[in-house]
């Protein structure tokens, strides 16, 4: 990714710091709640990595998705 892209990404103003994005495959989920590449995780779509999914957004303190 370009350095310069990335910065103006990490600048972005934080909405609603409780939400987090999922990116809907039909093998997986990509999961974000922050800025940084850390924050993303993959997740299967098998039922119990779902409630896996779940209860590390509750755990997170995330209300909201999108």
């Amino acid at each position: 990714m370009n350095k310069r892209i990335l910065k103006d990404f990490e600048k972005m103003q934080v909405i609603n710091p409780n939400a987090a994005g999922i990116d809907v495959g039909s093998k997986s989920y990509f999961v974000a709640m922050e800025q940084q590449r850390d924050d993303v995780r993959e997740f299967g779509c098998y039922t119990h990595e779902l409630h896996e999914l779940c209860r590390w957004l509750k755990e997170s303190g995330i209300t909201t998705v999108a």
